[in-house]
Formats: structure tokens, sequence, C-alpha cells
């Protein structure tokens, strides 16, 4: 049985399980942004179907690693169609579970983001403030969320906790995103009303 080296430098047995569930995580990361950057056309008639359209399209627009997806404009026209409030919860809990993949990418071995500049600062800051850095991350426009994910995944945070964190996150976002689709909509309303 041959042993691998630990990051405390301690010795540990190979366990061809956890290898294997790494490499099929790290295939499944890059066949879901393949599929959901071939497939974004697509993904923007998902709308039609309503709230769980608006999930899906959150869904699949945040399982993509850092190729950009149209999640966030579906939830603001959303939220002038339908009742932001319920928008807000469809697109956020899409949202939480397409973060997955970056979790997914970062569990199966953190050595492809250990080269992105921002990867250390953000592994030091989920090991001092854990949950409340995926919180703020999730819910701020940027392109460092996939990071983050990564890092939650590569220092093992629980799954669970990292989907409720990132749903709370995901969730303020989305408010915003959708209310204001709301209240754009009615200022757009009244002008042309009133002119």
């Amino acid at each position: 049985m041959s042993e691998e080296l630990r990051q405390d430098g301690e010795l540990r047995p190979y366990d061809w399980r956890t290898t294997a569930l790494r490499v099929l995580a790290l295939v499944a990361v890059i066949a879901i942004t393949v599929a959901g950057f071939l497939l974004k056309d697509e993904i923007e008639n998902l709308e039609v179907l309503g709230y769980p359209g608006i999930f899906l399209i959150s869904l699949i627009s945040n399982a993509t690693i850092v190729l950009p997806a149209p999640g966030f404009i579906v939830t603001l026209i959303g939220g002038s169609i339908f009742n932001p409030l319920l928008v807000a919860v469809a697109a956020a809990a899409g949202a939480a579970l397409g973060e997955l993949t970056g979790y997914l990418a970062g569990y199966s071995g953190r050595g492809v983001f250990k080269r992105v500049p921002s990867y250390n600062r953000l592994e030091e800051l989920m090991k001092e403030y854990g949950g409340w850095t995926v919180l703020v991350l999730a819910a701020i426009p940027n392109p460092l969320f996939d990071v983050a994910g990564a890092a939650a995944g590569a220092l093992r945070m629980p799954v669970a906790a990292f989907l409720i964190w990132a749903f709370a996150g995901k969730m303020i976002k989305m408010l915003v995103i959708a209310y204001a689709g709301a209240l754009g909509l009615d200022l757009i309303l009244n002008l042309i009303g009133q002119g």
C-alpha cells in the first residue's frame, strides 16, 4: 500500500476512493461549465417556466465556473414580472446549488486554484471567518465567488454549511436585483404614463 503526504507533513495511507471522488468531481465541474456555456441561448428560454425556470437558469448560470452566464438578468426581469420576493428565493436557491461546482473543484484538489492570486488570501479568510466569508462574497457581485467556493471545498467546509451560507448571501443579492427589476419597471411605466 502506498502512502501520501498530508498538508501537516504526516504520511497517511493512499486512498484510491478519495482520489476517484476528486477526479469525478473535477470532471463533473468541467462538464457542467462547458454545457452551460454551449447552451446559454437555450437557458434563457427557461424563463417562461416562471419560478422553476428562474431557479433552473440561476442554477445553471452559477454552475459555470468563471464563464459569464445570464442569471442576474433573468432575476432582474423576473422581479419585474413576478413577486420579487419569490423570484429572489428561487434565484438564490438555484445560485447556491449551482455554486457547488466551485466547491467540488476545490474538494477535488486546490492545485488549479493555487495559481489564482486571490486564492491564498481567500483561503486564509475562510480559515479565520469560515461561513461569514462565504456569505459576504455571495452577497456582492464579484467574480471571486468561484474561488471562495473552491477554498471552502479544499478546506472541507461541510457541504450543508456551505450551502446555507451561500444561500444567505445569494438571497441578499437576489433580493436587491429582483426588487430593482420591480421598481425599475414601475418607474418606467410611471414615466410613460405621465409623458
